[in-house]
């Protein structure tokens, strides 16, 4: 048990450095080198766990997918934009998050990484809007594949325009101008009146998150299920992307 541990805090001592070497030289500048000097590993230790650079970034961008994060919510639709929200929060700050854009959307390795993360987040907001469906939280014509994979292309837009424009520094600010522009065509107007999208709200999300993971501050704000959730990314307290 304690050798399993301390592989899998190695394995992800490797993969936060791999983010970062990624994201600061994007794939085909990246190397092995470079990540074992950063996550202070040896060779040995990087090829014990990914077998080349390929399976170094599909586990970055896999990563992102592998823990817990935004809460549940009674109301579907505010759980869609939450997560959308701390995503756009944690993507400057959270070097796995941001790697994983950068390989997901590069041309040198899009088509090796079969589109890197993005399939991934069109199947969580799918799932969100399926459920939020059944509950009467959408519009007669909507239809969740097709609105999942409209809205992740115009966040996915948005992160790229944000990106070049200002570095990222207005991202939450357009991210939630996104959200409010798309939810009066998604959401019925008795669940869109309800919807917090502000651009703060990521931030209050991720607080949120990190006052339920220490019992001393006891659960978070109003309107979670508890358990469960959409992953995010390890700022947001969960261990992340």
């Amino acid at each position: 048990m304690v050798r399993q541990e301390r592989a899998l805090r190695t394995r992800r001592l490797i993969l936060e450095a791999a983010a970062s070497v990624f994201d600061e030289f994007g794939y085909e500048g990246a190397t092995i080198g470079e990540v074992v000097s950063r996550a202070g590993v040896t060779r040995g230790a990087v090829y014990f766990h990914f077998a080349s650079k390929r399976d170094l970034a599909q586990g970055v961008v896999e990563e992102q997918f592998s823990q817990d994060g935004v809460p549940e919510r009674t109301c579907k639709l505010q759980e869609f934009v939450d997560t959308g929200m701390v995503v756009a929060h944690l993507m400057p700050r959270d070097p796995l998050l941001s790697a994983g854009a950068r390989l997901s959307l590069g041309q040198d390795v899009f088509d090796d990484l079969g589109g890197g993360a993005i399939p991934g987040w069109i199947d969580r907001m799918e799932a969100l809007l399926l459920t939020a469906g059944e509950r009467g939280e959408l519009l007669p014509h909507v239809v969740a594949a097709d609105t999942a994979w409209l809205v992740i292309a115009a966040w996915t837009g948005v992160q790229i325009q944000s990106q070049k424009l200002s570095g990222r520094a207005d991202l939450e600010l357009r991210v939630s101008g996104l959200f409010q522009h798309l939810m009066p065509s998604i959401a019925v107007p008795g669940v869109l009146g309800s919807l917090r999208m502000g651009p703060d709200r990521g931030a209050q999300v991720v607080a949120e998150i990190a006052a339920a993971r220490t019992p001393e501050d006891g659960g978070g704000e109003g309107g979670g299920d508890g358990g469960g959730g959409v992953p995010v990314g390890e700022q947001a307290g969960v261990g992340v992307g």
